[in-house]
């Protein structure tokens, strides 16, 4: 994570919340207090690791313990683990089934596309991504960690950090996700001994140093007997820290850093401009004869009636006189609200277009260097028309290089001439139009985008605008401006 997203998530967390300060390992709980509860906000996280660590029994547990799962979805569930023969007490159900739906998935025990779930505590809502282990799935982790405030990475306590482990936390640092926890799983089957998680802790400490994370949250779990997953456990006495879920339950999102550090940013989705198209319900229907607003979803900062802003493209200054929620009028509106704006003057912009704070607009670029994370099975290689989609914009643009693919035991660049299906990558582009964007280490949201097909509309890649990089040593890297071509 770089310094400047993890000196916001470090800024917020002393401003909003009370949480525990940071042990040797973990979480340390002072004597006088415990995790406060976060405001009641959606937090988005999700869960990774190596094959059989555990991923969908944690999901499960955690699903079954904070009373998520629906009544007959627990006894088709049970119904399963019985027939199975799944082993343990009479009655006992496998957790893993209540998150790999695929049949294929449930043939093999593995999970091999991301299962989102959706539930809520009395403190937060959540949205989960339970993301697959093995190597060749590891796009699917990716597209489950993009829109992430926390990972959870597994770590099975026989077995330490391996090599996907490493690979999976190398992804998290590449996507600034803010906040990453280690559970580390199974310490039942080690009879909960103190010494076999403290080294499995000073593991991950050292590799999170080694790839510059932030702190990672180490917790001890059974992802099977519940140890630490929704309560603390007393099976683990040496551990004061929170459980898993307490943890999830105060650590600030990223909407919340967003809104209150960063700047307003809102991408323009709809033009609102009636005029006669009235629904015929309405009783003032003069009032909206010329109405006109931008509809869009705030992406980050906050605005509030009588804020200047300014409009991309063009960078035309005006005022909010109005910010409209359907049929409400509010005075104020956040991230990550979805709200109508009227301006003082009459602006001239579309889909597309940014209104951002007064003075906070990047200055536009056509050219890019970004990280890809390669995700269609074709590959991506120098001189490819593609279409950039960032926000609500979307422009054409050329492949101009390929700098090289990153080896994720150590983020070192090597050399590469194209980028094929789970390659994470370094290219240049170049646009057909000047966008707002700002590197994804500023700002998330602002410096993220897609890289599409033009032909078939397939999700080529998912990238993220980075500083210029170095190519990689070794063979020369291609080129490609082809005889003739433009973006």
């Amino acid at each position: 994570m770089s310094r400047h997203t993890h000196s916001r998530v470090e800024e917020a967390r002393q401003r909003r919340l009370e949480t525990p300060t940071p042990g040797h390992h973990g979480f340390e709980t002072p004597p006088s207090s415990a995790p406060q509860p976060a405001e009641s906000t959606l937090f988005r996280f999700a869960t990774a690791g190596s094959v059989d660590d555990g991923k969908s029994t944690l999901v499960g547990r955690l699903l079954h313990d904070s009373k998520a799962i629906l009544a007959d979805q627990l006894e088709s569930v049970a119904r399963t683990s019985a027939e199975r023969g799944f082993g343990g007490e009479p009655g006992a159900i496998d957790f893993a089934l209540l998150t790999d739906g695929l049949r294929a998935e449930r043939e093999q025990g593995i999970t091999i596309d991301v299962a989102y779930r959706y539930f809520s505590t009395g403190r937060r809502s959540f949205i989960l991504a339970d993301c697959p282990g093995h190597v060749q799935y590891t796009r699917n982790m990716v597209t489950g960690a993009t829109t992430a405030d926390a990972v959870v990475v597994l770590v099975d306590a026989r077995k330490g950090v391996l090599e996907q482990t490493r690979r999976h936390l190398a992804v998290v640092q590449l996507l600034r996700v803010p906040h990453v926890i280690v559970a580390v799983n199974k310490i039942d089957l080690l009879d909960y001994a103190e010494a076999a998680f403290v080294g499995v802790a000073d593991e991950v400490t050292a590799l999170t140093r080694e790839l510059d994370l932030p702190d990672a949250h180490v917790v001890p779990v059974s992802a099977l007997a519940g140890d630490n997953v929704v309560e603390r456990s007393p099976n683990t006495p040496w551990y004061r820290g929170p459980a898993l879920l307490e943890l999830l339950e105060t650590l600030p999102s990223l909407d919340e850093l967003e809104t209150e550090l960063e700047a307003l940013r809102m991408p323009v989705q709809l033009v609102v401009r009636p005029q006669g198209a009235l629904a015929p319900d309405i009783a003032d229907a003069e009032r909206f004869r010329d109405y006109r607003a931008f509809a869009g979803r705030i992406a980050s900062g906050t605005v509030r009636v009588g804020d200047a802003v300014q409009v991309f493209p063009g960078g035309a200054e005006t005022t909010v006189v109005g910010i409209d929620a359907g049929p409400v009028e509010l005075e104020s509106a956040s991230a990550p609200q979805s709200v109508s704006l009227r301006l003082v003057d009459e602006i001239d912009a579309a889909r597309g277009a940014v209104i951002a704070a007064s003075g906070s607009l990047p200055v536009p670029r056509r050219e890019l260097d970004a990280s890809v994370f390669q995700l269609d099975p074709r590959p991506l290689v120098p001189g490819a028309r593609v279409l950039v989609k960032t926000g609500t914009s979307t422009v054409q643009a050329l492949v101009t290089a390929v700098h090289g693919r990153r080896d994720l035991s150590t983020l070192a660049l090597e050399p590469a001439d194209r980028l094929v299906a789970n390659d994470i990558g370094q290219v240049a582009l170049k646009l057909s139009a000047e966008l707002p964007v700002e590197p994804y280490a500023d700002h998330r949201r602002a410096g993220a985008f897609l890289v599409i097909h033009p032909q078939d509309g397939a999700t080529l890649a998912a990238a993220i605008v980075t500083d210029p990089a170095a190519p990689a040593t070794g063979t020369a890297i291609r080129t490609a401006t082809p005889e003739g071509a433009t973006a």
